[in-house]
């Protein structure tokens, strides 16, 4: 045998590629870093932690705008007396203002 063969060079290249590929994959993701951090218990938590709090916080934040959309829509709707719903949504933004 003289060495390896036209096939097998193509297969070694082609998985050479591959692997190339892979491995630009796992560099994108930061696999190193997630992995230093699944090592590290306290600062594993601390970032969960701190992550839970920031969408904790954006969640009330968001929900608080859209209540406060909500309920300047309905005070709207009353001033335009409509016959049926008026009287309703009139009800729902007094009990709303006696909350606050």
């Amino acid at each position: 045998m003289d060495g390896p063969s036209r096939h097998d060079e193509f297969l070694l290249n082609r998985l050479n590629q591959r692997v190339s590929r892979m491995l630009q994959e796992i560099d994108k993701f930061n696999i190193a870093e997630y992995m230093l951090l699944l090592n590290n218990p306290r600062r594993f938590f601390w970032v969960n932690f701190l992550g839970g709090v920031g969408r904790g916080v954006g969640a009330a934040l968001g929900a608080t705008v859209v209540a406060a959309i909500i309920i300047f829509v309905m005070q709207r709707m009353v001033v335009l007396n409509l016959p049926i719903i008026g009287d309703y949504i009139a009800e729902i933004v007094k009990i709303v203002q006696n909350q606050l």
